[in-house]
């Protein structure tokens, strides 16, 4: 087990939300809870950040949309994004251990060059992932099957991928499922820390926000329930066993 802990560098308001991923992200990573410190990034300035303290950093998802324009984001999201770009530019800078879910595409994109739009947006579900050569042999993702599914939901992503940046995954309606940056930093489109009931937490909680029609949110979840997601997990755990110190 790890001598330093991880971080989860966390945005969600809704105290419903953000226990439900904290408790998703321990389930799937095998870490306990002195193993893994959240920061709850909207609640309040968290910067400086010692990422020596740290053996790895993850990025939870977030209500957030990225790629809006700034004057359409309210000053609790410019401060977060402000803030979140000084410590991912210092990740950067030191090659360090960064593992971004969903949100971190938006994060991590724009900071190293990616266009992030809504071009390639998700409706909420779970989609075929599919890992490319590069996928394949990353240690990332050893033991991830070629094909496997998972869940998403998203209003935007990367249309074209940061300068230098390698292609982990792919999807049939979203071209960058995963990618990485530098050796060390990884972001996903899909959400490997999900399983059903967190899913159907999620689904709960932003049924009024834009992912699909509030009306179907009964139906969104008979369709979720339908697949399996476990091999995603793994993800999750070979970020720990990998980076552990």
């Amino acid at each position: 087990m790890p001598t330093k802990p991880f971080a989860l560098l966390a945005s969600r308001s809704e105290d419903v939300a953000a226990d439900e991923e904290y408790a998703s992200f321990l389930a799937h990573s095998g870490l306990r809870p002195d193993e893994l410190v959240r920061i709850r990034m909207e609640s309040g300035t968290f910067t400086p950040l010692s990422l020596d303290r740290y053996a790895g950093v993850f990025l939870g998802g977030s209500p957030f949309t990225a790629s809006v324009p700034d004057e359409h984001k309210t000053d609790e999201q410019l401060r977060v994004e402000t803030e979140l770009g000084a410590v991912l530019a210092e990740v950067v800078e030191r090659d360090f251990p960064f593992l971004g879910l969903c949100y971190g595409v938006g994060a991590l994109g724009r900071l190293t060059g990616a266009v992030i739009d809504g071009t390639y947006a998700e409706q909420t579900g779970a989609v075929e992932i599919a890992l490319t050569e590069d996928g394949a042999a990353d240690p990332l993702l050893a033991g991830v099957p070629g094909t496997f599914h998972a869940y998403v939901g998203h209003k935007e992503s990367c249309r074209v991928l940061p300068p230098g940046a390698t292609l982990l995954a792919t999807s049939a309606a979203c071209p960058v499922q995963m990618f990485r940056v530098g050796r060390h930093q990884y972001v996903t489109q899909f959400h490997p820390e999900l399983d059903r009931a967190a899913m159907v937490t999620r689904i709960d909680v932003y049924r009024h926000s834009g992912y699909f029609p509030a009306a179907e949110a009964d139906e969104v979840i008979v369709r979720i329930s339908r697949a399996d997601v476990s091999r995603s997990h793994r993800i999750l755990r070979n970020f720990v066993e990998r980076y552990a110190a």
